[in-house]
């Protein structure tokens, strides 16, 4: 059964901008300030009996910030690819401007595409306004490319999207926000070793997990993690796969 609150954000930067949340992390706060380990779950005033049974039994979900350069972002899916395994890619919409043809790589590669706003700043500062027009902008961007703005918004640089982000998204048509249960740091460059050891160690059946294109160490991971995964009898599978009904609550989040 998913907890009533999920689909929000990457670990690019931490926020508790949440109604409510449990802390699950332990450490010290890594470099960009997301503490490691599992990031807590924002609880929403909805209900968890709104999203009974949603996910997919034996799975998860590995979801990609998506910018830094073609060839790695690439390589990237086609280790996904060759292992049969599905991703989803948050773009931000500058690199959908600067290397358009990502976008149908992605989908054309049987992946899954969103929105991680215009120019990934701090949402959570922004206001009202500003922060509906980076939604909104890296929107128009998708549905340009695509015919489609996708199903998922991620806030940029923020653990948790406070409500006047979550009601800007659900404007731009995004009723439900991305977020993830394991963050693998990856975006700190600790290593490939690293990154697989992170992920492995933590991962559980449902988890929606934090990674991201641009990165070296992450492509040279993907084949080990995959491999991991199978091993525990798990399916790498899109955040939709996941979350295959129809979600009402503004964030879900799998515990």
């Amino acid at each position: 059964m998913a907890c009533a609150a999920t689909v929000l954000a990457d670990g690019c930067a931490s926020h508790g901008g949440s109604p409510v949340s449990t802390a699950r992390s332990a450490g010290s706060p890594s470099s960009n300030g997301v503490p490691p380990g599992r990031p807590s779950s924002a609880v929403s005033a909805t209900p968890a009996s709104t999203v009974p049974g949603a996910g997919v039994a034996g799975a998860v979900a590995l979801t990609f910030h998506g910018d830094g350069t073609p060839a790695l972002a690439t390589s990237l899916l086609s280790e996904a690819e060759r292992a049969g395994a599905q991703v989803t890619v948050l773009a931000v919409g500058r690199w959908l401007g600067e290397y358009p043809q990502m976008a149908r790589r992605v989908l054309d590669g049987g992946h899954e595409l969103g929105n991680h706003t215009e120019h990934h700043i701090d949402i959570d500062a922004l206001s009202p306004v500003a922060a509906f027009a980076e939604i909104e902008d890296c929107a128009a961007r998708l549905r340009r490319l695509t015919g489609s703005i996708g199903r998922w918004f991620r806030p940029s640089q923020a653990q948790h999207a406070t409500p006047a982000v979550r009601a800007a998204a659900a404007r731009a048509g995004y009723p439900t926000v991305l977020s993830y249960d394991l963050d693998s740091l990856d975006y700190t460059d600790p290593g490939p070793d690293a990154v697989v050891r992170r992920v492995l160690t933590a991962v559980r059946a449902g988890d929606v997990v934090s990674m991201h294109l641009g990165h070296g160490g992450t492509v040279a991971a993907l084949p080990a993690i995959l491999d991991g995964l199978r091993a525990r009898g798990l399916r790498a599978v899109t955040a939709s796969a996941l979350f295959p009904r129809s979600l009402s609550v503004p964030e879900v989040s799998r515990r």
